[in-house]
């Protein structure tokens, strides 16, 4: 007789307790039922062995003489005959049939209400499925009002500027119902998302059925990348281009901030390339939060003058003479 180990079937371990092995057994149930996959010979054989396996080791005493008597043991017991003691299903009542063998016979046909909702659950995914060919409600009982459900939640991705994620934008969304309808959802988008933020709109997202509540919409969004400014949480970094002259003897430049205004910028003498200034309270708004803002972060980047016309290079001459005295800066 062909050994057959059912803690591999059932994907446990060996000291698995009963509650894992009933876990176990009703996320394969679900998978390999007959009814959810019509048709299917191997879903159906996998169904059989998964039910083989359930049988024997949820029941105490016939997991004990399997754990003992390993191949033999259904030899030497008569487990298998008239259905067992303490199983959590009636073997007839499944298509269990004993043999003169000893054996067990395998009879398949779909399950009730009563049964099924013993198998997967409550809060079994395929009720309502099951409601219909049965002329009953989830719980099993027939002619009865069908339970109110709670529509779907939705996913929606949104893609957003980062002037926009500054400064909080709106979407027109067009959402098909149940029925194939569309519908058109105006979305607002708060200042101060980032890539991955999810906005929840309650209410939006699938309808109900028998008046369940409906689902919520998530919009999913994500920020496009800005040619003028890198952000990192709700602080901005810029470059900012500074003529020559300004950073050696210093002046005022203006930044073209993420708002459209501009902001002026001090720039003290002797500024060094890639100096960087900070500018407070100019980077991203906190999320939700009107009164907080981060940091804009200016880098320097000096413009050396080109296309010299002779008297300046006669005075960036004399500048290189006054200037051969100061001994050169080592590294």
């Amino acid at each position: 007789m062909e050994f057959k180990d059912y803690y591999q079937i059932l994907g446990v371990e060996k000291n698995a307790t009963s509650k894992q092995i009933k876990k176990a057994y009703r996320r394969l149930a679900r998978q390999h039922h007959p009814d959810v996959n019509p048709g299917d010979d191997a879903a159906e054989d996998k169904f059989k062995e998964i039910n083989e396996a359930h049988q024997v080791l949820s029941d105490p005493e016939s997991r004990r003489k399997y754990d003992t008597q390993g191949v033999n043991w259904q030899e030497n017991e008569s487990w298998h005959q008239a259905g067992g003691q303490g199983q959590p299903f009636d073997a007839g009542s499944f298509g269990f049939e004993p043999r003169d063998d000893g054996r067990v016979r395998y009879e398949y046909r779909s399950v009730n209400e009563e049964e099924l909702g013993d198998l997967l659950g409550n809060a079994s995914p395929f009720s309502d499925i099951f409601a219909g060919f049965m002329g009953g409600n989830s719980n099993g009982a027939r002619n009865q009002a069908p339970r109110p459900r709670r529509g779907r939640d939705f996913e929606y991705p949104v893609e957003v500027s980062l002037k926009e994620a500054f400064q909080g934008t709106t979407r027109l969304l067009q959402m098909a119902d149940n029925f194939g309808a569309i519908r058109q959802v105006e979305v607002k988008i708060p200042s101060g998302v980032s890539n991955g933020s999810r906005v929840r709109l309650a209410g939006q997202g699938e309808p109900g059925n028998e008046e369940g509540t409906p689902g919520d919409l998530y919009l999913v969004v994500r920020v496009l990348p800005s040619p003028h400014f890198q952000r990192k949480g709700i602080n901005l970094r810029t470059r900012v281009k500074v003529p020559f002259l300004t950073a050696v003897l210093g002046g005022e430049v203006e930044i073209a901030a993420l708002d459209g205004n501009k902001v002026a910028l001090t720039i003290p003498p002797e500024t060094q390339n890639r100096q960087v200034f900070r500018l407070h309270g100019k980077g991203m708004p906190k999320i939700r939060k009107t009164k907080e803002w981060g940091d804009l972060f200016a880098e320097i980047q000096v413009v050396l003058p080109q296309n010299l016309s002779e008297r300046e290079r006669e005075l960036f001459q004399e500048l290189d003479r006054a200037r051969e005295a100061v001994p050169a800066a080592t590294v």
